[in-house]
């Protein structure tokens, strides 16, 4: 039978006084040596969604919360009684029907308002319900994403980032950060599917549950913090963080095969071994870049001015730092601004599009691909936008984006010109360009290590 322990599991824990820790930690060995002990306390939660939870004692009033079956059992929670039954009644685990990943997926309960007419007119205007965040994304790039069925709902109903963020802690994490992405305006790369066979071996599963083989293991698993190990370097990836390599050199792998962490420990490394140094942790998104931050102070806790050399940011956070630096400040264009300059633009050609055509095609098309000629519009596949255009609507559409473009031009950036959040790449390339003609002596880092670099536009 495998073994296995979720990071809730692991988390509760450690809000237990010592001697309530103790007993737990006895009764979890005692379930890894032989779970059909007939000591074991094992009893049934009736009113639990998911019929394999069980409760198992381990004292007076703690219980610890596992879910059997006839090849697995999984420690979920722990707490005292009541507080472990009423975690476990709202929840169950569950495969992602298109991820394949295990997940443990809280329910929540279906409130029906009851709305009571009122007979007194306001004397405020009603705003305009703001639209939804993710309305733009199907139930099917969702799902990719990993946002389990049961909350694609909730997700559809969020039309203000606050709801987002207390949403997000309900989320496993995979989901919670392809929706923060979104909401910033990144775009976050669809998964590929995992060939594993077992839910519990799939990438993202393995950022909650570990397969425990021994007590030994799990001796390690409960005294050491999870988030330890979500920077743990195998000792068979050391030779790639320690190696002296002649120039530029690329890590690859499969999803889940450790490339961030071998990237966090090299960019120690580097600082480590060249005490003068400053390091470039480098990645293609800001929420890629807030995490890795926070796996950074993680690893190097105990060594904070080390921490201080290593720099974080993403490519634009990074572009426009060298650009105010090299050439100035650029500002970037809101959404609003940019709908305003379009919606102008538009009025002065007698094609007629919808607003929301307008906004999406050039959000979605042009700007995200960063389309300058004629050419390369009415080549570009346009995936994703379900209204197929005859040439001759796109050339209407390229008159109206092209004037646009104009007024937002990419090589006027060192004379202050504002720019666009997807078109923020060109900042980086023109900061670059700076850099090279200017022949610096002055070096903004002495090393680089950049994470999810098939994912940037280099």
């Amino acid at each position: 039978m495998q073994f296995l322990i979720a990071d809730s599991f692991t988390d509760s824990l450690s809000l237990l006084n010592d001697d309530e820790q103790k007993a737990v930690k006895t009764t979890a060995f005692d379930l890894q040596m032989n779970p059909a002990n007939p000591g074991m306390s094992f009893h049934r939660l009736d009113k639990a969604r998911d019929k394999n939870f069980w409760s198992v004692r381990a004292s007076a009033d703690i219980r610890i919360i596992v879910h059997k079956t006839s090849g697995s059992l999984l420690l979920c929670y722990v707490d005292h009684h009541d507080d472990a039954y009423s975690w476990a009644e709202r929840r169950k685990l569950e495969t992602h029907p298109t991820t394949g990943a295990a997940q443990i997926v809280e329910i929540r309960e279906t409130v029906k308002e009851i709305v009571i007419p009122s007979y007194v007119q306001s004397e405020e205007p009603k705003k305009a319900p703001a639209p939804p965040l993710f309305l733009a994304e199907s139930d099917e790039t969702l799902l990719n994403y990993g946002v389990p069925p049961e909350c694609l709902d909730d997700v559809r109903a969020l039309t203000e980032e606050d709801a987002l963020l207390t949403l997000a802690e309900r989320l496993p994490t995979e989901a919670a950060e392809a929706l923060l992405e979104l909401a910033t305006g990144g775009k976050p790369a669809i998964p590929e599917a995992a060939k594993e066979t077992s839910p519990f071996e799939h990438p993202d599963a393995k950022r909650r549950f570990r397969i425990v083989q021994n007590a030994d293991e799990l001796q390690q698993a409960l005294d050491y913090p999870w988030e330890k190990w979500t920077v743990f370097l195998h000792p068979g990836q050391r030779e790639w963080v320690e190696r002296n390599y002649n120039g530029p050199a690329r890590i690859t792998g499969s999803a889940g095969t450790g490339k961030t962490v071998i990237a966090l420990h090299r960019a120690a490394h580097l600082a480590r071994t060249q005490p003068e140094s400053r390091i470039l942790l480098a990645t293609f998104s800001e929420t890629l870049a807030s995490a890795l931050k926070t796996k950074l102070r993680r690893l190097l806790g105990a060594e904070p001015r080390l921490a201080e050399r290593i720099d974080v940011h993403s490519l634009n956070a990074l572009g426009l730092r060298l650009h105010k630096t090299l050439l100035g400040p650029v500002k970037i264009l809101t959404d609003a601004e940019v709908n305003a300059r379009l919606q102008k633009v538009a009025a002065g050609f007698p094609a007629q599009f919808t607003p929301n055509f307008l906004r999406t095609e050039w959000e979605q098309v042009v700007d995200a691909w960063q389309l300058g000629t004629w050419e390369s519009y009415r080549d570009v596949a346009r995936l994703g936008r379900k209204t197929r255009l005859p040439e001759a609507r796109r050339m209407a559409l390229w008159q109206i984006f092209a004037v646009l473009r104009a007024l937002n031009p990419s090589a006027a950036l060192a004379r202050g010109h504002t720019i666009t959040m997807d078109g923020s790449g060109n900042i980086l390339r023109s900061a670059t360009d700076a850099i090279k003609s200017q022949e610096l002596t002055t070096r903004f880092h002495d090393g680089e290590v950049k994470s999810e670099v098939q994912k940037l536009p280099l």
